[in-house]
């Protein structure tokens, strides 16, 4: 399905990692290649490896001129389609893709994209280290890391890929073999006007997918069996509450697979991830393995030896009987309420940081029964304050350090503290991972410990 992009005027919108790699790719197939950013090029790294390249460089603004004269527009995700210079594009007539659009038109492997608001990138290295214990060659990355357009030109047996609602709003023909979805709640709305906006592009992960194809859906969750009404791809459900008589289930101590009048039974106790949101991501990996007709055995050896990734859920160590967590990708409140769920009275919670606008009730009950401290930073502090006044003992810092010192004063022995902030980084912190590798810092300052199995 290769494209001729010789001599076209090509602009790639966005010079991080995703628009850098457009660049490389439009380049070696002969195109005119322009890199635009609004940032000035002072501020972008990388810019000198282009330098002789034949690039234009259109930076500290996006010149509507050149949009409107470009044969094509290509966007890094989260770059949004409301962008002036991209609507005057759209108005002259010139095609607009995403990132992911242009790579999935070159690659010939099967692939399993993963979408949802929690557990992706979770989900997505799970599946990459299943694949690759059954000796197949798989691209793990996509919105988790490594964009999908640096998986071109390179041979796969697979492709793993998270998918963003933003770089879902930009496909067109997008086609994966397995489509999953693991579960919708509030997020983003500080870019989408309403949820049902946030749902619908979610819900574009389905559009062109056909009889031949499989989705995997969380049928507890009503918007995700929304999302997936009228699909006419296969359809293949994962429970954590009920047992179904056909798809992956969980019950009790052990997940339960039952296909094609045959049942497969795997021992819970086994696993290294924690929490029943885990557990559900366990089960959603699990299930195109399956299907593909990994042996269970092997999918599971996969599963039992995986212990998460940074940020998500970790624990970074003990101090004075108290365990400490960093859960620095809870950027939304429906993981903040699934990250709770997993630990015990009392937890001191750090939260707060760029305000997304969504709901904070959802993290209500939470608060009553097993958060005793709540500890605020960020710009979204003054509301989720008001908010969950009376529900807690609340508490504001001025930064992760104060924060920090006031978790390990007020957290009693036996006790948790938990980064899980429900909200993105972008106030304080250029991204999550620095949100979290501050909090584990201050954690180490604090303790004077090294933190065993924490990679930076």
């Amino acid at each position: 399905m290769n494209r001729d992009y010789q001599d076209k005027k090509i602009v790639v919108v966005g010079a991080g990692a995703s628009g850098c790699g457009l660049t490389d790719f439009f380049l070696k197939r002969g195109a005119q290649v322009t890199l635009s950013d609004q940032r000035c090029a002072e501020r972008v790294s990388n810019l000198d490896r282009f330098k002789h390249a034949g690039v234009t460089l259109d930076m500290g603004g996006h010149t509507e001129a050149i949009f409107t004269a470009a044969d094509l527009v290509v966007i890094s995700p989260g770059v949004p389609l409301t962008m002036s210079a991209l609507v005057a594009a759209k108005q002259a007539g010139v095609q607009i893709l995403g990132e992911v659009e242009v790579a999935w038109r070159e690659l010939e492997a099967p692939m399993v994209a993963i979408t949802g608001t929690n557990g992706k990138s979770t989900v997505t290295t799970l599946l990459g280290e299943m694949f690759r214990l059954w000796g197949k060659q798989t691209f793990v990355g996509g919105n988790l890391g490594t964009p999908l357009i640096d998986a071109v030109d390179q041979h796969w047996d697979w492709l793993a890929v998270e998918l963003s609602s933003f770089q879902l709003e930009a496909i067109r023909e997008f086609r994966p073999r397995y489509a999953l979805m693991l579960n919708i709640t509030e997020d983003h709305l500080d870019r989408y006007p309403d949820m049902s906006s946030y749902c619908a592009a979610k819900a574009r992960l389905f559009e062109n997918l056909l009889p031949t194809d499989v989705v995997v859906l969380n049928a507890e969750d009503p918007l995700v069996m929304q999302a997936a009404e009228g699909v006419v791809a296969q359809k293949v459900y994962f429970s954590s509450r009920e047992v179904l008589e056909s798809g992956m289930s969980l019950s009790d101590d052990k997940i339960i697979w039952r296909w094609q009048d045959r049942e497969t039974l795997f021992p819970v106790g086994e696993l290294q991830l924690r929490g029943r949101h885990n557990q559900e991501n366990v089960m959603a990996a699990l299930i195109p393995l399956l299907l593909e007709g990994c042996p269970p055995e092997v999918a599971w050896a996969a599963a039992k030896s995986f212990s998460g990734l940074p940020h998500r859920m970790e624990l970074i160590g003990a101090l004075n009987g108290v365990n400490w967590y960093n859960d620095s990708k809870g950027t939304n409140i429906g993981s903040v309420v699934k990250s709770l769920a997993g630990l015990n009275a009392p937890v001191t919670l750090i939260a707060g940081g760029k305000d997304k606008h969504g709901e904070l009730a959802p993290l209500n009950d939470s608060l009553q029964s097993v958060v005793v401290h709540l500890v605020l930073i960020g710009e979204a502090a003054g509301r989720m304050a008001k908010s969950f006044a009376g529900l807690t003992e609340i508490h504001r810092a001025a930064d992760m350090r104060e924060a920090v010192k006031l978790a390990a004063e007020l957290t009693p022995v036996n006790g948790a503290v938990l980064l899980s902030p429900g909200c993105s980084s972008f106030d304080m912190f250029s991204s999550f991972e620095s949100r979290g590798r501050a909090f584990v810092e201050e954690f180490r300052a604090l303790s004077h410990l090294e933190v065993p199995g924490h990679g930076n």
